[in-house]
């Protein structure tokens, strides 16, 4: 794609609150100056917002604050006037029911925090999985220059001699203890020594799989994604992203060129590769309902169905975010791709040219960390979308995290009607289960929690881990993290709470999920299915006030990004709404 970069000098969105002598430009500028601006500084140059996320209460983001002074650095060095904006931070790790019930909250009060003040352009600073999603879909919505700096991971933790993994060995080391196989003191002294330093997971969880998500789209400079929070090269990263944003504005840049169709492409590609969380499924689809592309489920498995997965990191393979990042991090991936014809090369990006520019030169440093092709852990990394009479819009798994022997399965549903019915009854020695059943979970989808939390990689029963067992085939509308593992199902839509056909499973249905063949079917004869759905009537609580409601009562389907009705598509830039 050839990008034709706009006339400069020319008159910029923030001089419709800053320009002239008007009694309306003196009082947006006079307030301002009570900071200490000094009066060149409204002279035309670039206002860029630094959308900063930083929270105390989202962890990942705790060190943004400081981030940001680096991203300032870079904008005053451009001839930029650099803005920090706090804005609404949502962390999977503190939020309940879970930061996705206000994934879509935090993307509204963004875009309407960059359509209603003076910015030209804007650093979206993100770090935890939600919030690097809803930055860039408020962005896309807005369509003004924007860029993407994250907070990077966490160093590696260690316990005991051994790498440990954010996420991955928290669900690890729970099974192990309802095994029988380590010791709650054991488990609480584990817990310091894995997240032991500032920054997201370590894991190729969501976070990293989002960063990795949003340099693929274009969305970042080229290394973005891998640089570990502490390291001193994330805060170059950052101060260089500074002095691009101004550019960006400049050549008005904005998120509508980058965004297209090739650059969803260029990710689902990607994601695969990387062996990538399921959430990108949702997140991506929001992202590009909102900047206008008409992205399936179907271009998921069609773009991600013979990808092999290249990287070997947590919890699909063995390494983590650092090693990651010493081997070359994305753009050796990217250019992998490229070599294999996977890539559009021409894709556009935020640095002004190509992707494939940014990444033809790079080198593998570690081949055990980012394997050649023929030494890929899976032949097929992509997130797999399997449809049938019991997810009609389809439902999504990932093979790298999955076990091969459950690909293909037949076996009895043992269900449970919500979380709470699960947590009641799946320690109960009585319940009649073991490892050829198949777990299902209803009514934990965007409209059901509501929000879709994280819970469907259901732990599972004692007993059966007691056996050895480490997976069972579970199926839900549920989400799960990035961090997870196992031959889950998810995101299986119509949600139940939607009166999917998932409401109406009962225990004792037999239920075959066939992977290759990309099917999941209840088996019972379709009259008996329109039968009980005919019968169904809704069982989740249902809020009467509050964003609850508002999220109840406009959210969409997973199979389309479980976004708010409302907000979906591109608004266009404001300027010039004066209210004095």
């Amino acid at each position: 794609m050839t990008f034709k970069p706009a006339p400069w000098p020319r008159k910029l969105r923030s001089q419709h609150w800053y320009g002239g002598t008007s009694r309306d430009a003196i009082y947006h500028r006079g307030w301002l100056k009570n900071q200490g601006h000094p009066d060149d500084l409204f002279d035309g140059r670039p206002v860029i917002g630094i959308l900063n996320t930083w929270s105390e209460l989202t962890p990942c983001n705790g060190h943004l604050d400081e981030l940001a002074r680096k991203v300032k650095a870079g904008i005053w060095e451009a001839g930029g006037f650099p803005l920090e904006v706090p804005v609404f931070s949502a962390s999977e790790n503190t939020f309940r029911p879970t930061a996705m019930m206000f994934r879509n909250l935090a993307a509204m009060s963004v875009e309407e925090a960059m359509r209603g003040q003076p910015i030209d352009g804007a650093v979206l600073m993100v770090g935890c999985d939600k919030t690097t999603p809803s930055l860039m879909m408020a962005a896309a919505s807005t369509d003004i220059p924007s860029i993407v700096v994250s907070g990077g991971p966490m160093l590696n933790g260690w316990w005991r001699g051994k790498a440990v993994g954010a996420g991955t060995h928290l669900w690890q080391f729970s099974e192990a203890v309802k095994a029988g196989e380590m010791t709650q003191d054991d488990f609480l002294e584990a817990e310091a020594a894995v997240t032991r330093s500032a920054g997201s997971c370590n894991t190729m969880g969501t976070a990293s799989t989002m960063a990795s998500m949003a340099e693929a789209l274009g969305m970042a400079l080229s290394g973005n994604a891998a640089i570990p929070a502490v390291d001193a090269r994330r805060r170059v990263m950052a101060q260089l992203t500074g002095r691009r944003i101004v550019q960006m504005v400049k050549d008005d840049l904005k998120p509508s060129d980058v965004l297209t169709r090739q650059a969803f492409e260029n990710a689902i590609r990607t994601n695969a590769a990387i062996g990538g969380s399921t959430n990108a499924v949702i997140h991506l689809l929001a992202i590009a309902g909102r900047v206008g592309i008409d992205l399936t489920l179907d271009d998921w498995d069609r773009c991600g169905r013979d990808i092999p997965m290249i990287v070997n990191l947590q919890p699909s393979g063995h390494y983590l975010m650092e090693e990651f990042f010493y081997a070359g991090g994305l753009p050796v991936v990217l250019k992998r791709l490229g070599e294999a014809g996977l890539l559009h090369k021409d894709a556009l990006t935020v640095s002004g040219g190509a992707i494939w520019d940014d990444v033809k030169d790079v080198r593998n440093w570690n081949e055990e960390v980012i394997r050649p092709a023929d030494k890929a852990l899976t032949r097929s990394g992509g997130i797999v979308v399997l449809k049938g009479n019991l997810a009609p819009r389809g439902a999504v798994l990932k093979p790298s995290a999955a076990s091969p022997h459950l690909m293909k399965h037949r076996g009895r549903a043992v269900v449970f009607e919500d979380i709470d019915d699960y947590k009641a009854r799946i320690e109960d020695e009585a319940l009649d289960i073991d490892e050829t059943c198949v777990m299902v979970l209803k009514n934990c989808g965007p409209k059901g929690y509501p929000g879709m939390s994280e819970v469907g990689n259901m732990g599972l029963p004692p007993k059966v881990l007691r056996k050895g067992i480490t997976d069972m085939v579970r199926i839900s509308d549920a989400r799960m993290s990035g961090t997870a593992y196992g031959t889950v199902v998810l995101h299986t839509s119509p949600e139940a709470a939607a009166g999917g056909p998932l409401a109406v499973v009962r225990t004792g249905d037999v239920i075959e999920i066939d992977v290759e063949a990309r099917r999941l079917h209840l088996d019972i004869s379709d009259t008996e299915l329109a039968e009980r759905l005919a019968a169904w009537t809704p069982t989740h609580e249902m809020a009467g006030s509050g964003y609850a409601w508002l999220h109840q009562q406009h959210v969409e389907g997973a199979d389309t990004g479980a976004d708010l009705d409302f907000l979906r598509g591109k608004r266009g830039r404001a300027v010039g709404r004066d209210s004095h």
